[in-house]
């Protein structure tokens, strides 16, 4: 059996054995990030699907108003004046077939790819290595694109990707321990809002079947699943 150190017994102790509403949830998660560094707060949630069908996989993107906290390194595959845009735009490395190289021998300094359309035959080369580690380029994330800027702006800005795991759920950062409880609950309205949005026709019965806040050294806490948007559709 695990044991828990001393802090995280201590942090345990505040959470009731009960679902908390979303604001009480973020409220006691942040006290019970008692780490000496800035902890950062995750949402599992477990969906109501089966991702082995495929018109019942959850995937996409999406802009957190408030970050994650976390500044990404951003990889461009791009060639011609879409270099010089990538670089203005804030991208941490940029280039081509040098990078295929570097990826090959083993450097992994980067958070997220991007390409353009043109490059993707030269990515392509990179398929087996990126795809596992969740850092192929991809149209429908909005990391295929000539619109560099608004890429990377959004990617700098605290763009996050979000896909069920082979048990439908989901784990997401929304921020750290050090933001503001408005700050941590608007990111988590807003990702719940997305994945709302984004429920397959095919899912049948409860969709969100639980909802768990957390940081990263402390215990979940357990938040009411019967969670509504907060915007019409």
């Amino acid at each position: 059996m695990a044991k828990f150190g001393k802090k995280y017994q201590d942090a345990a102790k505040l959470i009731e054995d009960k679902l908390y509403d979303a604001s009480e949830a973020v409220e006691l998660v942040k006290k019970t990030a008692t780490a000496k560094f800035d902890e950062t707060i995750e949402a599992a949630i477990r969906l109501g699907v089966d991702p082995k069908y495929a018109d019942q996989q959850v995937r996409g993107a999406l802009v957190l108003p408030h970050g994650t906290g976390k500044t990404k390194k951003v990889l461009v595959f791009a060639k011609g004046d879409k270099v010089n845009e990538a670089e203005a735009a804030g991208a941490d490395y940029v280039g081509s077939d040098e990078f295929v190289t570097k990826i090959q021998g083993g450097w992994y300094d980067f958070d997220v790819t991007v390409a353009t359309p043109d490059m993707m035959g030269v990515v392509g080369r990179l398929g087996k290595i990126l795809g596992p580690r969740g850092l192929m380029p991809n149209p429908k994330l909005g990391t295929v694109t000539m619109d560099l800027t608004k890429a990377i702006g959004e990617i700098k800005a605290g763009k996050i990707e979000y896909r069920t795991d082979k048990a439908g759920n989901i784990h997401v950062p929304i921020g750290k321990a050090s933001f503001d409880s408005a700050k941590l609950l608007e990111n988590f309205q807003i990702l719940i809002d997305t994945l709302i949005k984004v429920k397959p026709a095919a899912a049948k019965g409860q969709y969100m079947k639980s909802v768990t806040l957390s940081a990263t050294m402390g215990p979940g806490v357990h938040v009411n699943p019967s969670l509504k948007a907060t915007k019409a559709e």
